[in-house]
């Protein structure tokens, strides 16, 4: 069977996905200043759920009917949003933001692996194996290697953020076989509303009401995490997926770090270091190894294969 290419269109979305997501590391930040972990995390899928349900409303998309599909909406909600949500917004509260960004960034290599074993269409051949490895260093070089010095086996922080990689790779797969010619505004309501109903009712419980007299950038970042990195980001992403399939969109994961790095320079003044740009480049070769049609066009034609028939 043939592997599952990436089209032209199916990397801008991912690169939009990505400057969606790099986002949410810095709105995190703010919101975490007067806002606890549950209550930041259940006011993005409550409000995020709420707009994808008016934009199914909108678009008359039938409700689906069956428990299996229910069933699946509360999977792909528990590990797609509910548990990686707190895992790195809880996280980000005991490690600092390059090293969360390098230890995330290992849903791409998690995902493809995931992807491989259960896809046939997704395998792990020598080529992409090697452009994910190529682009993961690049992520590392950017943070610097120093952060990855530090990483320890015993640090909670750092293997919530391991965790959460592992359920975003582990949601790619299920959400393709899921989702399968669904709407994806339909699918993202869906397992939204599931998270929501788990992660509501705890935060409630655990944190409290929370509080109405907030700061303008508190409420900014929760409505950006909601509205743009929550309900306008999974609209993307199960476009992208139904596209180039689950495996190749966990490496959106290796664009989101570099984002998050020069959006963290501008919002809050941080030096970007040299070592970021050469980050950036390994990046960039990891994308057009994966990619390989740039490799293709240096190889030219390949013999015994006719050329393309002329139109007119």
């Amino acid at each position: 069977m043939q592997q599952t290419t990436i089209s032209a269109r199916a990397w801008l979305l991912m690169l939009a996905l990505a400057l969606i997501w790099g986002g949410s590391f810095p709105s995190n930040r703010l919101a975490l200043v007067e806002v606890g972990v549950l209550t930041t995390v259940a006011f993005r899928l409550l409000v995020g759920a709420l707009l994808m349900w008016g934009v199914v409303w909108l678009r008359g998309i039938a409700l689906p009917r069956g428990a299996r599909i229910w069933a699946g909406f509360a999977l792909l909600g528990l590990l797609g949003n509910a548990l990686p949500f707190t895992l790195i917004v809880w996280g980000q509260t005991r490690i600092d933001s390059g090293l969360a960004a390098v230890l995330n960034a290992a849903t791409a290599i998690l995902g493809v692996a995931v992807a491989a074993a259960v896809f046939r269409d997704e395998r792990l051949g020598l080529r992409r194996g090697l452009g994910v490895l190529l682009g993961f260093a690049g992520i590392a070089v950017a943070i610097g290697i120093g952060a990855l010095a530090r990483f320890d086996p015993g640090s909670a922080g750092q293997l919530a953020i391991l965790g959460a990689a592992l359920s975003y790779a582990l949601t790619g797969a299920f959400g393709r076989v899921l989702t399968r010619d669904m709407p994806p505004e339909l699918a993202s309501a869906g397992m939204l509303s599931a998270a929501s109903v788990v992660m509501v009712p705890a935060a409630l419980v655990l944190e409290g009401l929370p509080p109405l007299q907030l700061a303008p950038a508190t409420w900014g970042a929760l409505f950006y995490l909601s509205a743009i990195a929550t309900a306008g980001a999974y609209v993307i992403y199960y476009r992208v997926m139904q596209m180039a399939g689950a495996g190749n969109l966990s490496l959106v994961t290796l664009l989101v770090a570099p984002v998050a790095i020069v959006l963290g320079a501008v919002m809050f003044h941080e030096t970007l270091p040299p070592r970021a740009y050469l980050g950036f480049a390994l990046l960039a070769s990891g994308l057009i190894v994966i990619d390989g049609r740039a490799l293709a066009r240096l190889r030219g034609p390949q013999k015994g294969r006719d050329p393309p028939a002329r139109r007119g």
